[in-house]
């Protein structure tokens, strides 16, 4: 288990801090907190961070629908919040939740189910029943 360590000052986070992309977005790597497990990566802005920092639900930015998403609002399949972490360059985030149900929209546990073997993609699990 990591030890985690306080900040010896605590420093009130502002979202306008992280290096967010030339479109306003930065990628956010969803992490089950129970298993370690890397479930899914996608896009957070400000407004979106702001939304899951204010209500536990894991907010995205739709690139696609330009729009927010709710992770779990159409299939049930939520993402409660455990941690907010930012990386080193303050380019990236780590999600940590407790997923309900499949994170991936092709019902899989985790989006990251193609492995590249030896040339050869390999599938390493099939959707969830």
């Amino acid at each position: 288990m990591q030890k985690v360590f306080a900040m010896a000052d605590a420093v009130l986070f502002d979202p306008s801090t992280l290096k967010f992309n030339e479109a306003g977005l930065i990628p956010a790597i969803a992490q089950d907190e129970a298993t370690g497990e890397v479930l899914m990566m996608a896009w957070m802005n400000v407004q979106s961070i702001e939304r899951t920092l204010g209500t536990g639900r894991v907010t995205y930015w739709s690139r696609s629908r330009q729009a927010f998403w709710i992770k779990g609002e159409s299939s049930g399949h939520f993402q409660a919040l455990v941690d907010f972490r930012v990386d080193c360059d303050r380019d990236c985030l780590l999600i940590v939740v407790n997923q309900t149900g499949p994170a991936c929209h092709t019902n899989r546990r985790s989006c990251f189910y193609t492995a590249v073997r030896d040339g050869t993609e390999v599938e390493l699990m099939k959707p969830m029943e």
